[in-house]
Parts: C-alpha cells; sequence; structure tokens
C-alpha cells in the first residue's frame, strides 16, 4: 500500500470532496424539489409532462445529496486501486436494490413517480452502507500491529 503520508493527504481529499460535492449537491437537490417545473419547462411546454417530471425530480432532489458522497467514494476507492469493490458496489446498487425497488413500489396502488424514484436514492443510500464498510475494512487491514 502506500506510505501513511499519502494514505492521509487521500483520506483528507476524500473529506474535502465529499464537503464540496455536498454544498454542490444541496444546491442542486434544493432547485430539483422547489423548482422542478421549472428544470422541466426547459424539454416540454405540456402541462402535464411538467408536473409528472416535478413529481421525479422531487425524489431526485435527495440522490443528488447522496451522489454527491458516493461518487467521492467511488474516486478514492478507484484512486487507491480498489476497482474491483467499485464494480461490485456498483452493480450491487443497480441490481440489487434499485431495479428490484422500482418493481415493487411499482405494484403498489396510488403509486408517483415520486414514489419510484426513490429506488434510486434507497440504491445510493446502500451503496454509501458499502463504500463505509469498504473504507473502515481497509483503513484496518492497513493499519500495522500492535506491539505485543
Amino acid at each position: 500500500m502506500w506510505p501513511r503520508t499519502t494514505a492521509r493527504a487521500c483520506r483528507r481529499a476524500l473529506v474535502y470532496g465529499v464537503r464540496t460535492a455536498l454544498a454542490a449537491g444541496f444546491a442542486m437537490g434544493l432547485l430539483a424539489f422547489f423548482a422542478g417545473d421549472v428544470l422541466a419547462a426547459v424539454f416540454s411546454k405540456e402541462q402535464a409532462v411538467i408536473l409528472a417530471a416535478h413529481d421525479y425530480l422531487r425524489s431526485y432532489a435527495i440522490d443528488c445529496v447522496l451522489t454527491a458522497v458516493l461518487f467521492c467514494f467511488v474516486g478514492y476507492f478507484n484512486g487507491c486501486g480498489r476497482t474491483l469493490f467499485v464494480m461490485i458496489q456498483g452493480i450491487a446498487g443497480a441490481f440489487c436494490v434499485r431495479v428490484p425497488a422500482v418493481y415493487l413500489i411499482s405494484r403498489l396502488s396510488g403509486v408517483t413517480l415520486f414514489h419510484i424514484g426513490l429506488a434510486t436514492p434507497l440504491s445510493s443510500a446502500v451503496q454509501i452502507a458499502l463504500c463505509l464498510i469498504a473504507y473502515r475494512y481497509y483503513r484496518r487491514r492497513a493499519a500495522p500491529a500492535a506491539p505485543r
């Protein structure tokens, strides 16, 4: 693995990246949640389409914040050479969480695009949990053994 100073610098870069990305994600999330109709109106003039898009964008707003954290972790793990983990957590998020969640939610009565859209932040939350677990695991594994 890397020398301690390099590993420490990588961890600091991860923290700064998450902070910066959270600021941007929070701003975009607010825009999508409260002004999703304005964003949708750029692409369509049909009121029904605009309302449906705004309904979906309200759930997407949650994912704006979560994705900010997730993508920083993905970059961190890729930079550390943990690309297999990145691939596995991405596949797990898509095929083990997002797709089944969309299917199950779509089977509920009275479901809206907001409800279906919640599968994406659910998947991101699971992927962040996997990243946090892997982060702790790899840090412990790289730590020097305590003297006996």
